[in-house]
Formats: structure tokens, sequence, C-alpha cells
């Protein structure tokens, strides 16, 4: 007996469910209805235009290998796409296209519409309800905590600490907009993205505010795209007046969000709204942007936050313990604050670590501990040796106080300290010879070279020199 569209398609979605996972099964294959088989031709109807693409680039071999499964070496697939037509007839328009044929969307010319001048009398539906996203009030999703208040500034955060805060005084009337932050993870671009949304709140209570995920700006679009609502979508966000989308690398690759995101950008700025955006890398670094949508970025001021120095992480741990009422031993706060270097995520996770430790056990909170816990912690972490704790090293070895490294004494020892240390940078960090002349006293990288020539020249012909050279190398391994 010759079987119909649905038995076959029913079979090819058996296949399917044991392959992928079931979020990505229920979002993309439940939707699909089979609409006739004819000489080995299984023809499917999809949403839109955006689910075709989507299926065509991430389940197309699975989709050929199942109807094959049941049609045979001759079977093939056919996609019936609904297109949105316009507002005023909403009656959808449905194209034909074998899989794999992509060109024959490239330039539909019954694609989304974004008509920016559509009346807003109807009440917009809100993407944070949609069907199969975590329901929540509609609010700025802002986090209370990181507030400016609660930002410690330094020399590595200084200009994206004070544009930040210049946006929050008058939100899209500076220059800065977009206000595009990067940097590595754990840096506090997040942080202050939210503090600049608390400002622009507690300055101006009738503005709406809203952060956002990327990902979580994507997953609403994929749900408007399934409900056929995505003006809806679009026509939300364009109503808000300060965005603050994080993380918007993961829209590389994304070709249809970004586009929706292209004229939400644009109709934000053309109205003088603001919009600040995060990012782990700055926008000549992003790859799978388009051209204009990457340009757009450019538009504002770029700021970058660098990993913090030595003095702004032992003020990030005392404000964390001021904040939290607890006191703990100068010495300790330098311990975890020479150790952990690269991230203030894992700098605030050792001290909690150590507090819980000493607060489970009722033991005091003594540099031993501090250093029990860290060896845990910098194993689980991959720490990695900075010159700031070089320099501490080698300034406890010689008994100098640190910052004497980096005056303009020209005393035998201080020199010494400060080759050795140029020295060991160099041998135990992955910084430029620029940067490592920077922290030890601001010197050029000609200056770096000659500290690494001259220590190796002391090894070979001073027996003392050779000792001081070896302990220190064991100290800086053994931290």
């Amino acid at each position: 007996m010759k079987k119909t569209c649905t038995e076959v398609w029913d079979n090819c979605l058996k296949v399917i469910k044991d392959n992928i996972h079931y979020q990505s099964f229920k979002t993309w294959f439940l939707p699909i209805k089979p609409l006739k088989l004819e000489n080995s031709v299984l023809t499917i109807q999809v949403p839109s235009q955006f689910f075709y693409e989507w299926l065509e680039e991430h389940y197309i071999v699975l989709l050929k290998k199942t109807i094959k499964k049941e049609l045979g070496t001759e079977g093939r697939l056919e996609y019936s796409v609904l297109m949105e037509n316009n507002y005023d007839n909403p009656e959808p328009l449905s194209i034909k296209i074998p899989a794999s044929n992509k060109k024959a969307l490239a330039n539909p010319s019954v694609s989304m519409p974004i008509d920016l001048n559509r009346g807003t009398s109807k009440e917009i539906p809100n993407p944070f309800v949609i069907p199969g996203l975590k329901k929540i009030k509609v609010n700025s999703q802002l986090v209370d905590n990181y507030s400016f208040e609660n930002f410690i500034e330094g020399d590595c955060n200084r200009l994206a600490r004070s544009a930040g805060f210049a946006v929050a005084e008058n939100p899209g009337k500076t220059a800065f907009n977009p206000l595009y932050l990067y940097s590595n993870v754990g840096l506090g671009k997040t942080h202050l993205a939210h503090a600049i949304g608390i400002q622009v709140k507690n300055n101006f209570p009738d503005r709406t505010v809203l952060y956002v995920s990327t990902e979580q700006f994507v997953g609403q679009y994929i749900e408007s795209v399934r409900n056929n609502n995505q003006n809806d979508f679009v026509h939300f966000y364009q109503m808000i007046d300060v965005l603050i989308m994080d993380d918007i690398q993961f829209l590389s690759g994304k070709e249809k969000t970004q586009d929706v995101f292209f004229h939400v950008f644009n109709q934000l700025h053309q109205t003088s709204k603001q919009l600040v955006l995060t990012s782990d890398k700055p926008p000549v670094e992003m790859k799978g942007i388009e051209p204009r949508l990457l340009s757009r970025f450019k538009w504002g001021l770029a700021a970058d936050l660098q990993p913090p120095d030595l003095e702004t992480r032992i003020a990030i741990l005392q404000k964390k313990l001021y904040h939290d009422g607890i006191e703990m031993p100068e010495e300790v706060i330098e311990y975890l604050a020479y150790s952990i270097n690269t991230n203030i995520r894992e700098l605030e996770g050792a001290l909690i670590s150590i507090m819980a430790q000493s607060s489970l056990n009722k033991k005091p909170i003594t540099l031993e501990l501090a250093k029990q816990m860290i060896d845990k912690f910098v194993k689980s972490t991959s720490r990695e040796i900075s010159i700031d704790f070089i320099q501490k090293i080698v300034c406890d070895y010689f008994n100098l106080p640190v910052d004497s490294i980096n005056s303009k004494t020209r005393k035998r020892e201080i020199v010494q300290a400060r080759q050795l240390s140029m020295y060991f940078a160099k041998k135990h960090t992955k910084a430029s010879l620029a940067t490592i002349g920077l922290h030890c006293g601001n010197k050029d990288h000609a200056t770096v070279l000659h500290a690494c020539k001259t220590v190796n020249n002391l090894i070979d012909t001073d027996k003392q020199f050779r000792v001081y050279v070896e302990e220190l190398d064991k100290k800086i391994k053994m931290q």
C-alpha cells in the first residue's frame, strides 16, 4: 500500500527526533506540515523564509538522509514557504522551492516588511512573554548591585567608565552613540552596562531602559518568526529609549537576526535614543557581522576594559569586604590580588571561597588558609604568572618596596631589581616587550632587551648573581 505524505513525514520525524536535541526538534520540526507526495517528491510547508534558511543551513544533511531512507535513492524534498504579505492583506503567499536551492529566495519581494511609519495604536506584543521563553515582568532587567557606586575605577577602565557616566547623564545626546564596550570575560563590561542603565533610570524615571543579552534577543526573534509577528517584535524594540545589548558578538553568522537588529539600530539612532553594546572583541576584529551593521558599531565610541592593575584589584577586594561587613588581614588581601590578576570574577570567586572555608570550618582567615585555597583555585583556573606578581617576588627577595621599580632612581640595587623583573617577565609571561617596559618604570622595548642581555651576562660571569636568579625562578614557579 502506498504511503501518504503524512505517514512518510511522521517516519522522518521519528528518525530526526532521535538525532537532535528535543528543544531544537520542537522549535524547527514540529511546526512543519506535510503537504503532498508525488513521484518520490515530498513537499513540506514551513512558516517563513527564515525558517527555510535555518533548515537548509543546519539540518539539510539530516533531512536528505531521512527522505532517502523513506523514499529510496530517488527521494527528494521540496519546501512550500509561507511568505508574509502585508498588514492590510494578511493572507500568506506560498513559494515552492527544492531543497538546497537558497537562490530561489535570494530577494523575494514579499520578504519581511519593516514599516517604520506603522501606527502603534494596537497593543504591540511584548517579546519577553513569547511562548517558550521565561515569562518575566516588563522591566529593565537591571541588576541593582551593578551600579557606578560599586564599580571600581582604575587606569584599566577609566575611559570606558567616564564615557559610560557621560552617556547615563545625557542619553542619546552625546557623541558616544552607540557606546561600544569590549573586553575579555570577567573584566566588568556587563557591570558597567548595567550601571549606565541604573543611572539613566535614576536621572530620567520616565525613560524606558532595557538590558537584554544577545542570545535572548535572538531567541525572541526566532519565536516571533514562528508566531508570524516579526514586525511587532521590531516595533517593541524601536520604542525603547536606552537599549543595552550584551555580548553582541553572538549575532555573528545570524544574517536574518542581524537584518532585524539593523532596522532597530537605525530607528533608535535616528530618533536620538541611546544604544550601549558590549562584546568580547573590538569592532575591527568581529567576524560574521554584515559590513553595514559593523560600520554602525563604529559610529560612536569603542572603549575597552583592560585587566585591572594591582592597586585596582586590591581596591575591588576591599570594596567587596566592606560591602559585606567582613574584615580580612591586609596580607591576605594582597596575596589574593597578586595571585589572581586576569579576571575580576575569578578574584571575587576566590575571596568567597576563602570566606566560606573560614566560616564552615570555624577557622580564622590567615595567609596560610589563603595559600591553601588559592593553590586549589589556581590549579582549576590555570592562572598565568603576571608582571605584577614577578615584581612582588623580586622586591620581597631584595627587601625593597614594589613601587621602587617604577621610580627614576639609579641606585644599583633598584636598577638590578628592575632588570630582573624585566628578565623574568619576558621568560614567564606572554607580554610584549613594550608592555613589560611600561610596567617596569615606563621604559621602552630597547631597555627591556638591554636588561635581559645584562642579566644573561651576569648569570654567566657572576656566581652569586646566578644563585639569586635560580632562587627567584623557583619562587616564581612555586607560587
